[in-house]
């Protein structure tokens, strides 16, 4: 069995939300979304640690992830997905457990 490359590794810069505006997704740091050993992400005041998975639907990848964090510092999970778009662009959707919901825009980091 040969192993797939896979092309969301590394650091992305998030640079638009669905439900925040980017002065509060860059709020503590640039808001981000990390694939690789530690996979993480934070925006605004919540942060989580990432585990995922990488799916063929349609001859196309996605990555499917489920988190644990802290929002302000109170426990909070969720899960998510992400695409990388023709241009380059991460596009995905990130879930509260039983809370909000918001989709996303990344750039890849240099």
């Amino acid at each position: 069995m040969t192993e797939k490359k896979n092309s969301f590794l590394g650091k992305w810069r998030i640079t638009e939300m669905e439900q925040w505006d980017q002065d509060f997704v860059d709020e503590e740091v640039e808001g981000f979304i990390e694939f690789g050993k530690r996979s993480s992400f934070q925006f605004g005041y919540v942060q989580g640690q990432i585990d995922y998975e990488i799916e063929d639907i349609e001859e196309k990848q996605r990555l499917e992830f489920s988190w644990a964090g802290n929002d302000e510092m109170d426990p909070v999970s969720g899960r998510g997905w992400a695409r990388i778009e023709e241009d380059g662009t991460l596009y995905g959707k990130i879930a509260f457990h039983m809370g909000d919901q918001s989709c996303f825009k990344a750039k890849r980091k240099k």
